[in-house]
């Protein structure tokens, strides 16, 4: 209860300290330039403007996430919140004006809202972390995870989370069950890690009857089962899968935005990509452009376009995944992935209707053929149209196994729609600059790509 008191007075903060410097830097100002006639309403109307972008802005990037995000991640979520927001009361400003409004007192403004919220974020972050310990947690893991896969994943959470968990347990599954309802009062969390269904299903119950709070990792059927809808045929439940990426509609809607979006890009960014190329060409001569062979819906194949990262031939050796450091990547290429900037020619592709702008990635033809034969389910992510960005991109890293990004997408497939996609496309603009999704693989180590199917069918 402490901490969601913290976090509730710390968003209520920041909400009254960037609101009110856009009102104080607006009324001083902007709105004189803007509404003539109609002053305090329209005045007042772009107040309101901004609150709702920017307080739906917090919400799609978890600007408020205090205590389970990083300080740097959510002072960044803040500043995309209200920056996107004073960009466009900005632009309203000189549009109504219809001339160009002096910038420089927005950015001062900015240059404000940025100071006040870096201050509030890492004072309460400090705060939560000195004064509330991490929770006592249990992790419990599945009979087909390896004791150092478990490890792995325990490293990973602590990673991120270390101030939210404190793990004093590793429990296999088939353990003595007695044992842990000897033990629950010592736990605050239980993880269900990759388990049995029927036995996840057991632990949930003891979890929900003792009110424990619980994460549990789901299978690709808990996954699929979201495209079911209840039939009331009988007094039995029914449950009916709908095949929501077949809906024609929908198509057309996506088509329409890819083409508006992706010629827009391509017009816009014309003259950096222009520069780009010509700096791949100057560095060492080759190609400007890298094709791979990658499937799309329905397995097709086409060649998807990039701007060339790595030494020409950096693969005359065999498919090799890109690691930390990796020598064969250039000095405008370790610049252009770091930016994604890389991946701006597949707008191309897009364009061509080879791909969409959220989707599934798409997969190299060598990667699916192996994916699929170890994790079968796989080929379900070609279901749809291939795309730029997508689930496994934004909650994902590069690094993220097979099994993992198959979850990942599947929860896109079916839960896709045209307010999703826009989401989507939207928090693409904040990983754009978080690292850790570009991540490369350690060398010497693979992921793991789930060889035991977890899923029961």
């Amino acid at each position: 209860m402490e901490k969601k008191s913290i976090t509730k007075n710390a968003k209520r903060f920041l909400t009254v300290w960037n609101i009110s410097l856009f009102l104080s830097v607006w009324f001083g100002y902007y709105n004189e330039y803007a509404f003539d006639t109609f002053y305090v309403l329209g005045g007042v109307l772009s107040a309101v403007i901004f609150a709702i972008i920017y307080l739906s802005l917090c919400n799609l990037y978890k600007a408020y996430r205090i205590a389970s995000s990083e300080i740097g991640e959510t002072i960044f979520s803040q500043v995309l919140s209200f920056g996107i927001a004073d960009f466009i009361l900005y632009a309203e400003c000189c549009l109504i004006h219809n001339r160009y409004v002096n910038i420089l007192p927005g950015i001062m403004t900015v240059v404000m809202q940025i100071i006040g919220t870096s201050f509030l974020v890492t004072f309460t972050k400090q705060y939560m972390i000195r004064h509330i310990p991490p929770k006592n947690t249990v992790i419990i893991y599945g009979k087909h995870i390896t004791k150092e896969e478990v490890e792995e994943f325990k490293e990973r959470l602590l990673r991120k989370y270390h101030h939210l968990f404190y793990i004093i347990e590793l429990w296999q599954e088939e353990d003595d069950k007695e044992t842990f309802l000897k033990k629950k009062d010592s736990y605050d969390v239980v993880v269900l890690y990759e388990m049995d269904e029927k036995l996840r299903a057991r632990y949930m119950a003891h979890c929900i009857e003792h009110k424990k709070a619980f994460y549990a990792s789901p299978t690709v059927g808990d996954i699929m089962f979201r495209g079911c809808v209840a039939k009331h045929l009988l007094d039995t439940p029914l449950m009916k899968y709908e095949y929501i990426y077949e809906n024609r509609m929908g198509y057309w809607k996506k088509r329409v935005l890819d083409v508006i979006l992706s010629s827009l890009v391509l017009i816009i960014t014309s003259p950096v990509l222009l520069i780009i190329a010509l700096c791949i060409k100057l560095e060492d001569g080759g190609p400007v452009f890298f094709k791979q062979k990658r499937c799309t819906k329905d397995g097709r194949v086409f060649q998807i376009l990039k701007f060339r990262s790595m030494i020409v031939d950096a693969e005359k050796e065999g498919c090799t995944p890109c690691t930390k450091n990796d020598s064969r990547i250039t000095r405008i290429g370790n610049l252009i992935r770091k930016t994604r900037l890389d991946e701006m020619p597949q707008f191309i592709n897009i364009l061509k209707g080879d791909m969409s702008i959220v989707g599934p990635r798409p997969e190299r033809v060598e990667h699916v053929e192996q994916y699929t034969k170890e994790v079968p389910e796989f080929a379900y992510r070609m279901k749809v149209l291939g795309g730029l960005t997508g689930y496994a991109q934004i909650y994902g890293k590069y690094n993220t196994s097979a099994y993992d990004k198959l979850r990942l997408d599947l929860l896109y497939i079916e839960n896709q729609s045209f307010i999703l996609d826009l989401k989507l496309i939207l928090l693409t603009i904040k990983i754009m600059f978080m690292p850790e999704s570009t991540e490369g693989f350690e060398l010497g180590k693979s992921k793991r790509m789930n060889k035991k199917r977890i899923a029961n069918f």
